[in-house]
């Protein structure tokens, strides 16, 4: 197989532009899109026409606008190429027009009241910075989304904006500090995506698993992650089959697919991509859980990208490896071999600071789901305490500049295997810190905090625009400076003094850190519903207004579908649990007790009565358990109908968070406890057959 030949089949990239299209054509389309000019109506049609020849040779019949509504996932409605002819015939067509523009409903998507059942008309246009692809044999043709009113509805939109004011802010200090070279600078972004493969069968035992992508219930197993052996181990035959088929098809659709292993946690396993720029990375991120799902269906398997879908086992993020980057591919965040002397570096390094210290609230929003909630602040998540992690060279690099002081780079120490067979290798000047919600890890930022099953795309549109608002005050001060450099030690002197508290190089586990953390005044928002309060804070409105990311009125809408989605997920937990205890434990519970109780019978018949003390026991437990459940599950119901009546969704949440959560832990543990009994009756695969059967 020729990996190089094989790689980008499916994506209509430069390599088919350039097959398909004029010479003249192809070189107007990149010079386009290289100064992010519009394209004219007849080299769209010319490109039209190229991309629907490329496609039908590669066997599609049919084409998508593929957009990102806000609803975490992927929308596509299929048109085919099928056009009348004289005659009773049939053409293949496919014009610019159809190519840039597409509609949609848009009443049917999340809108947080922008738009009215009613008012039915949105609009999806062409983003051609992101290739075409094929997929199911249909042409895919990214695109944002918008409404009849031109409202952003979509993930994408804001996005490309925030790329956009930053390279327009990181062009500005760049030309301030004498760069005529740099035609435009970008932010990069590598996805690790975190997932768990379980056997299909038994996938489709579970409901809750099928309706909600975590288990309601679930005992703890007798043997987790407890021995470590999981982690890096070698994979299963069915795992490994899975991998190499997923690489394949990842990288027909130009996707890095790089790296590959088991996690931590039983069944747990990552997948990582090399860097892309931001858009693109979105993109392809989103593609890859598509894919992951689908190819684990033909193997027998289910992928579960849920946060949290193990009761005490590690869950499942997804690392957000943020940097940025210039048109001639130097990287702004890397230090160089003497950090102290790159003023750059320390510069744009002193705008991320401020940048998260600031907007520490809007990060900790960018990774609150319902899922997250289940999985922050656990060994296999950093707290939701945002704080900055450097590390001692690069802390000390910074505070020599910010305070004159005399800087001594750690040493370069070589590392002496004990078998002199072994090569020596130099010893890296920092460690990495796993518990660090956003970790410097040499020439990047790795944001480990969102959430498996989340788009990447509000992490990323928080840090560009966070970033490039910070950037445009250090423009203004250095583009009105009479000595550039001396503004440059004055700025890194000030955001150091006035954001240093952001920056935390030690365990972030430690109970020590949170209490350190409030004295430091920094934030703690523990829940999903907290963090969401604060999204449409007015100063939030007026960064994202100020940017022209979001008008005020887009932006509360998103804050309202925060909330709206974090409702309906959660209610669609809570009677996901109560129809599972009604209809399959409740009967289970009971068919115990109906078992127990016929041994006890059978036993006072023949005169053994003082020997059955044990099932007595558990008779009487049986008997406790089912009237515990009963009133479990009357409560619950109870919650439920009282909260899906308000009508305030701020209101719901917080009432959700406060009453039906509770009530729902409860619950679990009287049914878990029902496990542990080791009742036959009990109806559902257990932690042991879910974890260990692959």
């Amino acid at each position: 197989m020729n990996i190089p030949e094989l790689f980008g089949t499916n994506v209509f990239n430069e390599r088919a532009m350039e097959e398909y299209l004029e010479p003249e054509d192809f070189g107007k389309l990149l010079s386009a899109l290289a100064k992010g000019c519009e394209l004219d109506i007849t080299i769209a049609d010319k490109i039209a026409d190229a991309m629907k020849r490329w496609a039908i040779d590669k066997g599609a019949t049919h084409y998508t606008h593929w957009f990102q509504p806000m609803t975490g996932i992927t929308a596509e409605k299929h048109n085919s190429f099928v056009s009348p002819s004289a005659g009773g015939g049939a053409i293949m067509e496919f014009s610019g027009k159809e190519l840039i523009k597409g509609e949609s409903d848009a009443s049917s998507f999340p809108s947080g009241g922008l738009r009215a059942t009613f008012e039915a008309r949105g609009y999806t246009a062409w983003d051609p910075t992101s290739f075409a692809f094929i997929k199911d044999g249909v042409l895919c043709i990214p695109t944002a989304f918008c409404s009849y009113g031109g409202e952003i509805l979509d993930k994408k939109t804001p996005l490309l904006r925030s790329m956009e004011i930053l390279n327009k802010h990181s062009m500005r200090i760049l030309r301030a500090l004498g760069d005529r070279e740099t035609n435009h600078v970008l932010s990069t972004v590598g996805a690790e995506q975190e997932y768990f493969l379980i056997d299909r069968k038994l996938y489709e035992r579970r409901i809750d698993l099928k309706l909600t992508g975590r288990t309601l219930f679930g005992a703890k197993p007798p043997k987790g992650q407890e021995l470590d052996e999981h982690f890096l181990g070698s994979l299963r035959p069915r795992v490994s089959e899975y991998m190499k088929e997923l690489d394949l098809e990842l990288w027909k659709l130009g996707i890095y697919s790089k790296t590959e292993h088991n996690e931590v946690a039983p069944s747990q396993h990552e997948l990582a991509p090399i860097f892309e720029t931001t858009n693109i990375a979105c993109d392809q991120n989103q593609l890859i859980m598509e894919m992951m799902k689908r190819i684990a269906e033909k193997h027998g398997l289910a992928c579960l990208l849920h946060e949290k879908p193990f009761n005490g086992v590690n869950g499942s993020g997804k690392h957000n490896n943020w940097s940025i980057s210039t048109s001639l591919g130097k990287n702004l965040l890397k230090p160089g071999k003497e950090p102290e002397k790159n003023l750059s570096f320390l510069l744009f390094l002193s705008a991320v600071i401020k940048a998260v210290d600031v907007h520490q609230d809007l990060l900790r929003v960018s990774a609150a789901t319902a899922g997250n909630d289940y999985r922050l602040g656990g060994d296999e998540a950093p707290p939701a305490i945002i704080s900055i992690y450097l590390g001692d060279d690069i802390t000390q690099a910074l505070e020599s500049v910010a305070y004159h002081r005399d800087y001594r780079s750690a040493d370069k120490i070589k590392m002496n295997p004990v078998a002199n067979v072994l090569p020596d290798f130099t010893k890296d000047t920092a460690d990495r810190n796993r518990t660090s919600p956003f970790a410097f890890t040499g020439n990047k930022f790795e944001f480990r905090m969102v959430g498996s099953s989340m788009s990447i795309a509000e992490a990323n549109i928080i840090l560009n625009t966070a970033v490039a608002d910070v950037l445009s005050g250090f423009a203004d001060i250095l583009e009105d400076a009479f000595d550039v450099e001396q503004a440059m030690y004055d700025i890194i002197h000030d955001t150091y003094e006035a954001h240093k508290r952001i920056i935390f190089n030690g365990n972030n586990y430690s109970k020590e850190w949170e209490l350190e953390a409030e004295a430091r005044g920094l934030k703690n928002y523990t829940t999903t519903v907290e963090a969401f309060d604060h999204f449409t804070d007015d100063k939030n409105i007026e960064l994202f207004a100020r940017h022209n990311i979001f008008t005020p009125t887009e932006l509360r809408s998103r804050g309202m579908i925060m909330f709206e989605n974090y409702n309906k997920l959660m209610l669609i937990e809570a009677k996901t649990m109560s129809e599972m205890a009604k209809k399959e434990v409740l009967p289970s519970v009971m068919k115990e007790e109906t078992e127990l109780l016929r041994i006890v019978e059978k036993t006072n018949v023949v005169g053994l009565k003082g020997r059955i003390s044990n099932t007595l026991s558990r008779l009487d437990y049986a008997v406790e358990a089912y009237e515990t459940l009963c009133d479990n599950i009357t409560e619950l119901d109870e919650a439920v109908e009282k909260g899906s009546a308000l009508t305030d969704e701020r209101e719901k949440a917080f009432f959700i968070r406060d009453t039906i959560r509770p009530i729902m832990a409860k619950t679990r543990k009287t049914v878990d406890e029902f496990e542990k009994t080791g009742s036959t009756k009990y109806p559902y695969p257990s932690y042991c057959d879910l974890l260990f059967s692959v």
